[in-house]
């Protein structure tokens, strides 16, 4: 017997990655799901109608609603709403030079940060790199162990509010190309967490970086090399799976 119908609205745009291949990757894996209905978008201009799904997803770099948007998105969470947030949807960026490249990430957005739980402010050079399952105890984590991921960004944010840590990694040194350097203290960084929010909750998931030749227009007119980062790890697409059976159950 089918079940009850979920609508979810799919987020996927902004710059320097592949948006079409994680849309079209991320469409495959919702409709695996008989009970789901999508609508797409590449921004958040229309976030009444996101704000009248079951559930949220995003795959966004450096896009973010305008401020009366970010106050719906806090209330739709607030009053219930489930948001699974991958990879660059915390992050905005502001280019302070090209030659040698240098970005911020301004704090000017901080009720989105606020629900989303985090800001990205910066990642290393891309290399491999071991993620570790915090909680192993938790129901989606179930059966994961440690993995190794070898093109994904590592990304180094700060945190807001209360978080439950589900995977981790740990990392120390300094982002040359990053105003916010400076990572010497050694902690853990997370890469998927639960944020309750009054009534709502987040599920945030940092790997998935995928670009490919035109993605970094204007800047590079042909980018050289194909990324899938985490693409490429069965367990990946497990993770996604089971994010997306947590935001519609």
């Amino acid at each position: 017997m089918a079940g009850k119908r979920k609508d979810v609205y799919l987020v996927v745009g902004g710059k320097y990655h592949d948006f079409d291949f994680a849309r079209l990757e991320l469409l495959k894996l919702l409709a695996e799901h008989d009970v789901i209905r999508v609508k797409v978008a590449n921004d958040y201009s229309d976030v009444d109608a996101m704000c009248e799904s079951d559930l949220l997803v995003t795959y966004t770099c450096d896009e973010v609603p305008d401020a009366a948007g970010q106050a719906k998105l806090k209330s739709y969470v607030v009053n219930g709403g489930k948001w699974f947030a991958l990879h660059a949807t915390n992050s905005v960026l502001e280019w302070l030079s090209h030659d040698p490249p240098l970005l911020r990430a301004p704090r000017d957005h901080p009720d989105f940060m606020e629900v989303l739980g985090s800001q990205f402010l910066s990642h290393p050079p891309v290399e491999p790199y071991q993620v570790e399952v915090t909680a192993p105890e938790h129901p989606m984590m179930t059966g994961i162990e440690a993995f190794e991921t070898r093109g994904d960004e590592l990304y180094l944010s700060e945190y807001h509010g209360e978080r439950e840590v589900l995977l981790h990694t740990r990392w120390t040194g300094k982002v040359d190309a990053f105003q916010d350097g400076e990572w010497e203290e050694d902690k853990e960084h997370a890469v998927m967490y639960l944020r309750d929010y009054e009534k709502g909750t987040v599920l945030y998931f940092t790997l998935g970086h995928c670009r490919s030749t035109y993605d970094m227009q204007p800047l590079v007119e042909e980018y050289p090399e194909l990324e899938r980062g985490s693409w490429d790890l069965p367990v990946f697409y497990e993770l996604l799976r089971r994010g997306i059976a947590w935001g519609i159950q």
